[in-house]
């Protein structure tokens, strides 16, 4: 374990190798699973201010899930994360998009890169296969082991490609540079070279 401010990092982290192989999985992460997407307490606000310009991104199952549910739900049995994303009949989240091939990928991001938005998407969805769990006085930050993310595990040996450096916008995006500066200072052992001159 590594700690970097208040942010308990598993080794895993650095480890394990991983890298998305959205052409073999086709995005079934957005719809495997038993809840929807953490989010947190801020995004909840951006989640109801966006959502009337996404809505022509989403699918119309999506839309009718929204419109029961609200843009986000409550999770009561979540001590970590109390809201998550909508689903659709308990199934994919409601903010699925489906690309012509079959693919699954995200409305919101969707609309972010078309500059309709300046939210990409839940920090949850942009930081897996990373989990956070917020304990006492530290952040959890865990590497989350999932089946149906196999293939990105192939790939990420393959490439040799650290979980850390999959996911560095995301880690940059939640924690700033000067956190994923250090992490990966860390994770190439240059910390102790440094202390040890």
């Amino acid at each position: 374990m590594i700690l970097i401010d208040d942010v308990l990092i598993s080794d895993d982290v650095i480890e394990k190798q991983f890298v998305c192989n959205i052409k073999k999985c086709k995005g079934i992460c957005c719809v495997e699973g038993d809840s929807g997407a953490p989010v947190e307490k801020s995004e909840t606000k951006i989640l109801k201010k966006i959502y009337p310009k996404i809505k022509s991104y989403l699918t119309p199952e999506g839309i009718a899930a929204i419109e029961a549910q609200g843009t986000f739900v409550d999770e009561p049995d979540d001590e970590y994360t109390p809201y998550a994303t909508p689903l659709i009949d308990g199934a994919a989240c409601a903010y699925v998009n489906y690309e012509s091939d079959g693919t699954i990928t995200c409305a919101i991001e969707k609309a972010w890169k078309d500059g309709v938005v300046d939210f990409q998407k839940p920090i949850s969805c942009h930081l897996y296969p990373i989990r956070l769990k917020p304990m006492d006085s530290v952040t959890a930050m865990n590497y989350d082991v999932w089946d149906i993310c196999s293939d990105a595990c192939t790939l990420g040996k393959e490439l040799k490609v650290p979980v850390y450096v999959f996911l560095k916008d995301a880690i940059i995006r939640k924690f700033g540079e000067e956190f994923y500066e250090v992490l990966d200072k860390v994770a190439k052992g240059e910390m102790e070279e440094e202390a040890g001159e």
